[in-house]
């Protein structure tokens, strides 16, 4: 069974939405509507937002769509924590046997699950990464020198651990439930995706490791953007640090 953008159609999946927000007042309300309607009767969804120490409206957008959506989870964090650190949170109480995590911004797009959870729901896979640049439906041209950053970053990384990715620092990542509980993760911050890929290639037996090409529309800064040059220099010591110990 095929679906409208020609890929196989989900078999029967439960599925835990992780969701970190950190103040996205202008887009977290939009994207949770577009997970809710992401569900279709062979995919079972749940959310699990973390409110991690907002400071501008989201907790109060939230708290109205834990009220009212059954399939919705809230976390609150009292002050930020940091991404790593919300995911932590989240991962305690999803319920679904795959993880998919999804930015509570809009520049990726839930629309694009049955892509994403294909590969898993057919069996051919334990995680996969949506990846920016295999070639979605659309890409937003946007910062050269972040382009840059991202294929050098997943080049060092493939280097370490002998993958061949070509987007390591993708926000659209799918893991079945039991491979993603075999990893002890302790970064804050999006040092996260740095430290989960290292970890997943250490791991014994080794999971199967799939990429497809997703559709992005990235933000600028203006637009609400927070990852920086702090956090490139933090991906580089995790590749090292986690490559090894």
């Amino acid at each position: 069974m095929m679906n409208r953008s020609g890929h196989g159609a989900v078999a029967e999946l439960s599925v835990s939405v992780i969701m970190p927000c950190f103040n996205e007042e202008a887009t977290v309300g939009t994207q949770v509507e577009r997970v809710l309607a992401a569900s279709t009767p062979g995919l079972k969804l749940e959310i699990v937002v973390v409110d991690d120490g907002s400071v501008d409206g989201s907790a109060e957008i939230l708290g109205r769509f834990a009220e009212r959506a059954g399939s919705l989870k809230l976390i609150r964090h009292e002050r930020n924590l940091g991404k790593g650190a919300a995911l932590r949170s989240a991962f305690r109480v999803a319920s679904g046997d795959v993880i998919l995590i999804q930015d509570a911004d809009l520049e990726y797009n839930p629309s694009e699950y049955p892509r994403l959870l294909a590969p898993i729901a057919r069996g051919a896979a334990d995680v996969v990464y949506g990846s920016r640049f295999r070639g979605g439906d659309e890409v937003r041209v946007l910062y050269f020198w972040h382009n840059v950053a991202n294929r050098m970053l997943t080049l060092l990384a493939n280097m370490f651990t002998d993958l061949n990715l070509t987007d390591m620092e993708t926000g659209f990542k799918v893991f079945r439930r039991d491979v993603i509980d075999r990893i002890a993760l302790r970064e804050d911050r999006f040092g996260f995706e740095v430290e989960v890929t290292a970890k997943l290639a250490r791991l014994r037996p080794k999971p199967r490791i799939f990429e497809v090409g997703i559709s992005y529309h990235g933000r600028t800064y203006a637009e609400g953007k927070k990852i920086g040059l702090r956090d490139a220099f933090r991906a580089l010591y995790c590749i090292v640090r986690y490559s090894f110990w």
